[in-house]
């Protein structure tokens, strides 16, 4: 991982912290877990950014208790699967539900 990953890591999880009073609410998962969750999101979300096989703005990663949800729209079959394998090998995820749509 390189010094622009580091930092952009730092400032999710600094601005997390200064706000996670509103973000977890009852019966939802613990300030932990959450910042767990917002820092695989941010992950995938880099790691697609870069890709040269996935239009990252065009899919949207959603991250609960380890669960990926990815939804959005792909040029091709190819790039569906890229997008999930990308989510699968970040560390900390525990499942994918690939909602991507293939538009023609």
């Amino acid at each position: 991982m390189n010094i622009r990953h580091n930092f952009a890591l730092s400032l999710v999880v600094l601005a997390l912290a200064a706000t996670s009073g509103c973000a977890v609410m009852r019966d939802q998962e613990s300030v932990g877990a959450y910042v767990d969750d917002t820092v695989i999101t941010t992950q995938i979300k880099s790691r697609m950014t870069e890709s040269q096989a996935v239009a990252a703005s065009s899919i949207s990663v959603e991250t609960l208790k380890g669960t990926v949800m990815l939804s959005g729209f792909a040029k091709s079959a190819a790039e569906k699967a890229a997008a999930e394998k990308i989510a699968r090998d970040v560390n900390g995820v525990r499942a994918v539900k690939n909602e991507i749509t293939v538009r023609p």
